[in-house]
């Protein structure tokens, strides 16, 4: 039940004073102990609070999707293993998995799909589960998706066949590892937003993604922008705010 619905049961009798009162205790957030949950971040920003599954247990997970279940809200889990997925399929037999974009998702409520598409395009075929985490966190919040794969600049006519999806979209999301040269390109045949990510592929010399996020950074086209280092869910879900516009 949100703040509205709340409000409106009692202005109507439906719902007790003292019964609201504790509905409202617990709205900011619910401290778990070794983790507090933002009740209020929907409310807040739009989105729920999404979980970060590497690094908790699957006793932590299955005790924070437990919870947020009583909430009635959808719910993402992120860079989660198989094992976690699995544990947390005996709280929530519906949990689905992804096991490229390593994402649990439990689909609660209806989202409505927004008009248009953000083009998500990656350099090489490596790239893919960067790619996968930021594609399948934009649709879980209502985005279409259109998948362009591996088009890097080294065969440059790939990508240069696919210009009228990419002029297409409303935002783009370029994924791309080795020198990361495939964002700036892109940003120069489009007049979207173009969020650059930078991978881990790559040789040595790559620095792990550093000398992609250097280059996306310095990017003399306009309009890219850059996320961190592999953060395809945060590219993903910056892309469907902008399409949310």
């Amino acid at each position: 039940m949100d703040v509205k619905d709340l409000l409106e049961g009692v202005k109507q009798g439906k719902v007790q004073v003292e019964e609201a009162l504790e509905k409202l205790k617990d709205l900011p957030y619910t401290d778990l102990g070794y983790a507090k949950i933002d009740n209020h971040r929907e409310l807040r920003m739009g989105y729920p609070e999404i979980i970060y599954c590497s690094g908790k247990s699957n006793k932590q997970l299955k005790d924070i999707v437990t919870f947020m279940l009583t909430k009635d809200v959808n719910i993402m889990g992120t860079r989660a293993s198989e094992e976690a997925y699995l544990a947390v399929k005996e709280v929530c037999p519906q949990a689905e998995y992804d096991d490229v974009a390593k994402i649990i998702s439990i689909k609660k409520n209806e989202i409505s799909k927004l008009p248009g598409y953000i083009a998500v395009v990656t350099g090489g075929t490596s790239d893919i589960p960067v790619a996968e985490e930021a594609a399948v966190t934009a649709e879980f919040f209502g985005s279409n998706v259109e998948r362009i794969y591996d088009v890097g600049v080294a065969g440059i006519h790939r990508l240069l066949d696919q210009v009228h999806l990419l002029r297409g979209a409303k935002v783009l999301v370029v994924i791309a590892g080795m020198e990361g040269a495939l964002a700036s390109v892109v940003g120069g045949l489009v007049d979207k937003p173009v969020i650059g990510v930078p991978t881990s592929v790559g040789y040595g010399a790559n620095f792990g993604g550093l000398s992609a996020l250097l280059t996306m950074l310095n990017s003399c086209s306009s309009g890219v922008s850059v996320v961190n280092i592999d953060n395809g869910f945060g590219a993903g879900y910056l892309a469907n705010m902008i399409n949310r516009l």
